[in-house]
């Protein structure tokens, strides 16, 4: 079972967009982490963090403490993340990539998911430089020692994947960008690990008490509909090494 470390814009976008991935791989023993790249170390949403992690197995919060785009409060003092130059980004995000030395990253869609968030394409864009830039010892040398990843994949959602979460979205004002189905690469069945993603899903418990984001939607369904959604995650493969034949993702159909 490959290492994995996910890349996401805010606290709780690795459970909800990964979680059951992340639990799978530290259930076989791989090495997993998460790179956080809103809100500052100190903040209540830190600590849910830490929470949600520890449920999935995905060690200490990493978090690069840029301001939300749309709570500058996040990070008093901070720039807003969609703000900040990309090469700064992606080189917080190599340094993350070199000390973890994973097999695969994981990160947002060139959508920014469903909802089309402004972190979440930022994080996307960075991850990329970030990837590809992590294996070349010139760029970023104060970073550490160059580590490639074999991997690179985005978290996504086929327009045959919605259902009811697209519904569930627009009923609160929320966009609903999915891609076609033929984009997706990997999907992976995570109803072995149900209860933790769940689990780490309402760790994020500032959120889950909140009407429009997902954590609290998912929070007020019933558990037979809440399941459907959440038990299958989806993933485009973005890159990998030259050398590399077949995919990286492990219960992957």
């Amino acid at each position: 079972m490959p290492s994995l470390l996910g890349v996401f814009a805010h606290p709780d976008d690795e459970s909800l967009l990964a979680g059951g991935v992340l639990a799978q791989h530290a259930a076989a023993g791989a090495p997993t982490a998460v790179v956080t790249a809103t809100w500052a170390p100190d903040s209540h949403r830190a600590g849910e963090l830490a929470d949600a992690l520890d449920i999935l197995g995905a060690g200490r919060p990493r978090m690069l403490g840029f301001a939300d785009a749309r709570i500058p409060d996040s990070a008093p003092g901070r720039p807003r993340l969609c703000g900040a130059p990309l090469e700064e980004v992606a080189g917080l995000i190599v340094e993350h990539i070199r000390a973890v030395r994973p097999h695969v990253v994981v990160t947002h869609d060139a959508y920014g998911q469903l909802t089309g968030h402004p972190d979440h394409l930022r994080t996307h864009q960075a991850t990329l430089l970030a990837f590809h830039a992590a294996g070349l010892e010139f760029l970023y040398p104060q970073t550490g020692a160059p580590w490639q990843p074999d991997a690179l994949y985005a978290a996504t959602h086929p327009d045959s994947g919605v259902g009811e979460l697209g519904v569930l979205l627009t009923r609160v004002g929320k966009k609903v960008l999915s891609v076609p189905d033929g984009h997706v690469t990997e999907t992976v069945d995570v109803s072995d690990c149900m209860d933790r993603k769940l689990a780490a899903i309402l760790a994020h418990r500032s959120e889950a008490a909140r009407e429009r984001p997902l954590p609290g939607i998912l929070s007020r369904l019933p558990p037979a509909e809440r399941e459907s959604i959440i038990a299958t995650e989806y993933f485009t493969l973005l890159s990998r090494r030259p050398t590399l034949d077949g995919a990286v993702l492990q219960h992957s159909r």
